[in-house]
């Protein structure tokens, strides 16, 4: 993944965050005034779909930054032994 392209993914994630709050200030007001209505259920819906945008968006992150950051295993032996160094004249 390019660093292009994971700067486009935090901003993207920013943008559902915004999105989950407030989907989930509009489910809260909407099911305070009124419970069980149509309204509610359709602000549930989106509140649902921006969280599960935002989890994936954060999933992707994380998995780019795992694999960033991984070190690559060295098999090979080293150079250095441990025994005594001989002094040169």
């Amino acid at each position: 993944m390019s660093l292009r392209a994971v700067r486009q993914l935090r901003r993207v994630r920013a943008f559902y965050t915004v999105g989950v709050l407030l989907w989930a200030a509009s489910t809260a007001w909407t099911s305070r005034q009124s419970p069980g209505s149509r309204q509610m259920w359709v602000s549930v819906l989106l509140l649902a779909i921006f969280a599960g945008l935002l989890a994936a968006a954060t999933f992707w992150l994380r998995r780019f930054r795992t694999a960033r950051t991984a070190r690559p295993t060295h098999h090979a032996a080293s150079r250095r032994t441990g025994g005594p160094r001989r002094a040169h004249a």
